[in-house]
This record gives structure tokens, sequence and C-alpha cells, in this order.
């Protein structure tokens, strides 16, 4: 059976235990699982800050890690599986499980219950926090401050049109492997406007092309995906679509009638239309 790299916590013969008897590896560790305690932590392709960023965690979201490597830590990310190195700092034993997500397109975290004391993050949509303590508009958030509880949605909750939700990014600078407020690729903000109401989602935009079912180009509108190979939009209505893009380097909306001229000119065409 052929496994998938990007999703599999499997390197140079090593494994975790629970792929024994599916998959052939040298050595099967006994995994752990730490938690991001920063606002946001590269997961990277090999153990080198200079090396690709593959995918991103967020604050609060979970890490297999599966071997030690220097001041790296390799595993798998619990959220949407992608498998990489993340710097060992940034990482902490989980804790409960997450009570809230960060609902806001961004937050800050102050030190103490006052927006006066001094300021962490921000901290992106779809992080994952643990609340405390409520104190008037602040809620104690486990490792890392106070947080306006406005910003903050019980896990559970979420919104129900992820169109509008991509349309809080416009302008964010692309980013490859990003996923954060602050930076994101195509797949990224497909992923984070999904997230926020409720849908899992994989990581990479072939990944996210098995989601839904097809739909005719004629069909396609709010809220629809429109792929091509390496790449993908979310419809907007009107024949417009919004995406994390290398052409704007932001995140845009254009009509999709221009999107698929530009990116002819580079050879590729829609690959398929879908519908969630």
């Amino acid at each position: 059976m052929k496994h998938d790299p990007r999703i599999t916590p499997c390197r140079d013969g090593i494994a975790a235990r629970r792929l024994e008897g599916v998959l052939e590896a040298e050595v099967y560790l006994d995994t752990r699982v730490m938690t991001c305690t920063a606002p946001a932590a590269s997961i990277r392709a090999v153990p080198d800050a200079e090396s690709e960023q593959m995918d991103q965690l967020l604050f609060g979201e979970w890490f297999e890690v599966l071997e030690e490597e220097g001041v790296w830590r390799l595993g798998q990310s619990l959220r949407d599986g992608y498998v990489g190195f993340v710097e060992a700092a940034l990482l902490a034993p989980a804790g409960s499980w997450p009570t809230h997500r960060v609902a806001a397109i961004r937050t800050y975290a102050f030190a103490g219950p006052s927006i006066k004391t001094r300021a962490s993050g921000p901290y992106s949509i779809n992080a994952l926090v643990t609340v405390e303590a409520v104190e008037g508009r602040l809620a104690k958030v486990s490792g890392a401050g106070w947080m306006t509880a406005d910003h903050l949605q019980p896990i559970g909750v979420g919104e129900d049109d992820w169109a509008a939700v991509a349309e809080r990014f416009l302008g964010t600078p692309y980013l490859w492997g990003g996923r954060e407020s602050l930076g994101l690729d195509c797949s990224g903000l497909v992923q984070q406007a999904l997230f926020a109401c409720g849908r899992a989602c994989p990581r990479d935009a072939d990944q996210q092309e098995q989601l839904g079912s097809d739909i005719t180009a004629d069909a396609f509108g709010r809220g629809d995906l429109v792929f091509w190979k390496g790449h993908v939009a979310i419809g907007l209505g009107d024949g417009l679509i919004i995406h994390a893009n290398g052409h704007h380097m932001a995140v845009a909306v254009e009509p999709l009638a221009e999107a698929i001229r530009r990116i002819g000119d580079t050879g590729s065409q829609p690959t398929s239309y879908r519908r969630l």
C-alpha cells in the first residue's frame, strides 16, 4: 500500500508504533503529544531553520512527536495530519483539552487582566485555547495570558459562510506553507476558512480537491472551490473568486475569468470545480 509521506509519521526507517503491521519500518517508536506554545510555528521539511516551510502549527494545536533531533522534533500535526520538523523550544507537553478557539482574525494576549499590561501575539483565527477564568471583558488563557473574551468562541461553535471568513483575510500577504492571519498560501486560506466553520480540511490543494463533489463550471458559485494543478480558490458569487496567490502576493479578489486567463498563460487550466 502506498502512503503519502506528507501525512505518514515515518522517516528513514522509523515509524510511529501505531503503524506497526501497516507500514514496514526498521523501528517503531512510541509518540508523545506536545502543544504549540508560540502564536505560530513552522513545520519544516528538514531540521533546518532555512529549509522549506511546508505547514504551520497555531497556538494550542497538538503535535505528536515521533523523534528528537537536536533542537528539533519530528512529528505530526494532529489537526491536519502534516508531518515535519518543529523547533522544540516552541512546544510543551500537551495539557487539558482546548475549550475555545480564536474567532477574531487575530488577537493579542495580555500579561494581566488589563489591556494596559504587556501584550504578546498576535494569535491567529482558529488558534486553540483553554479558558481558565473570565474577568470583565478578558478571559484568562492557559499558557498565553488574558485575551478579549469576545474574540473567542467555544469549541463546537462555528460560522456558516466560509467564503465570508476568507474575505476577512483580504490583503493578507502570501506566505508559502502559511496558515496564520499574518501570511498564508492558497490552501491555507481554504483550510482556515473551513476550520472556522467547524469543517475538517486537509492541508494541500491536491488533498482538498478530494472534498465535496464535482460540479460544472456553469454551476460554480459562492462557497464552491475551483482547482488548478497546485492551486485553489473560493467562489464569492457573481463570477468572483478569492485566493491567496503568488501573482498578487496576497489574498485577493478578482474575476474567475481573469484568473483563468492569467493562469492559462502559464499552461494550466482548471482541473475541477467542487461543491462542499
